[in-house]
């Protein structure tokens, strides 16, 4: 009985606990950008996979959740079934009119619309668009040494779509294509299309969700770095520390931060309810970046 006890009182602590945070989140806006790396399953629900029930879960809390999705691994793939090679210039897929073909379809077609399935499927209401809705991502061309075709960074955001479905209790699922001032389409960065709606929105917090359970300060299967200063964040990518695909991801939490986004997280995707445990609890989970 003296367990049984000691675990009730344990389960009302935690619950007090999260009851004082849903309160402080209600009615605040969230972006969370998903990422084609923990789709591991392309599109599908990988066994374990918390994040959409944390979304729909929040949107009933009274936090506003706004989605933002890549899709790199699935559109290699579809390229690979249509014969078509995919090539990377530093990390950045080069974008031919075909390739963008593929783009669009898989990001605001497959990817998009199974997202707003499975959302569903888990009681919520969501909207699938892609950022050339509405004018949500207005872009340029990315110049750089090389061509690389349909590849656009993000110029200006119009949060009023986005607005509007959360006013309407959706949660916006949004795909990272953006339109140019031409009518083009280009292929972003999730990552800095992301940072820059969170920016926008004015939004209280920007996580964005990897397959790795944060900054790790070195060796692969260490702890990750629980809590990072902007200037401290830049030292790592300058003394190589934060590489690769991570760079991006800082970068863009780097560039919301500096728009007046309060608080960024990097944070494992495939940690069970990440989502939840960083807005309902104190420790929270993964990297934060502050100021």
């Amino acid at each position: 009985m003296a367990v049984e006890t000691r675990a009730a009182i344990d389960l009302g602590a935690s619950l007090a606990q999260a009851l004082r945070y849903v309160n402080a989140w209600k009615s605040k806006t969230v972006v969370v950008k998903y990422g084609g790396s923990v789709m591991t399953s392309g599109v599908g629900r990988a066994d374990g996979d918390t994040v959409i029930d944390d979304l729909v879960l929040l949107k009933g809390a009274g936090v506003d959740p706004v989605l933002v999705h890549g899709g790199g691994p699935e559109i290699t793939r579809m390229l690979e079934r249509l014969g078509k090679a995919s090539r990377f210039i530093d990390g950045l897929r080069v974008t031919d009119e075909e390739t963008m073909e593929v783009v669009e379809m898989v990001l605001a077609g497959r990817t998009n619309k199974q997202l707003v399935s499975l959302i569903t499927a888990a009681g919520g209401a969501a909207v699938g668009i892609s950022g050339k809705d509405g004018k949500v991502f207005v872009a340029r061309k990315l110049d750089g040494p090389e061509d690389l075709g349909q590849v656009g960074e993000v110029e200006s955001v119009d949060t009023t779509v986005v607005r509007l479905l959360s006013t309407h209790g959706f949660v916006p699922v949004i795909a990272s294509i953006g339109i140019g001032q031409d009518g083009e389409s280009l292929n972003l960065n999730a990552d800095h299309a992301a940072g820059a709606l969170a920016a926008a929105l004015g939004a209280s917090k920007f996580i964005l969700l990897t397959d790795v359970p944060g900054i790790l300060p070195g060796a692969v299967g260490g702890q990750p770095i629980s809590t990072l200063r902007a200037e401290e964040a830049r030292h790592l990518i300058n003394d190589g520390v934060v590489s690769q695909g991570m760079i991006p991801k800082v970068e863009a939490c780097l560039a919301a931060l500096a728009s007046g986004v309060p608080t960024a997280h990097i944070v494992g995707g495939r940690e069970p309810h990440a989502l939840l445990v960083e807005l309902f609890t104190e420790e929270g989970v993964g990297t934060m970046i502050t100021p």
